[in-house]
């Protein structure tokens, strides 16, 4: 990964925390289960059609009270792993904050 997208993914997800009152270890590998429950509650029809939508998803399972825990996941990354571009990354960034 390449260093940029590292320290973007730590800062967002330190803002995060923040202004969410989490304690998440990471927001933005887009790996993700949710409960149908969950699922049918949460008002997904207001959210983004880009990258950021899990963000807020997660935010939105996070204000409506539903518990949110965290399993390990080891994450590789190379070269053609993503379709997000630096561009597209500042976007993202702008849109999570």
């Amino acid at each position: 990964m390449p260093l940029y997208k590292y320290v973007a993914t730590r800062v967002l997800t330190l803002f995060q925390n923040f202004f969410v009152g989490a304690k998440l270890s990471e927001y933005h590998s887009g790996y993700r289960a949710f409960s149908r429950k969950v699922l049918l509650s949460l008002p997904l029809l207001v959210n983004s059609d880009d990258f950021v939508f899990d963000n807020e998803m997660l935010v939105q399972a996070i204000h409506f009270g539903y518990d949110v825990g965290e399993i390990s996941c080891p994450t590789h990354y190379f070269p053609d792993a993503s379709s997000i571009n630096f561009r597209r990354s500042v976007k993202y960034g702008l849109g999570v904050l």
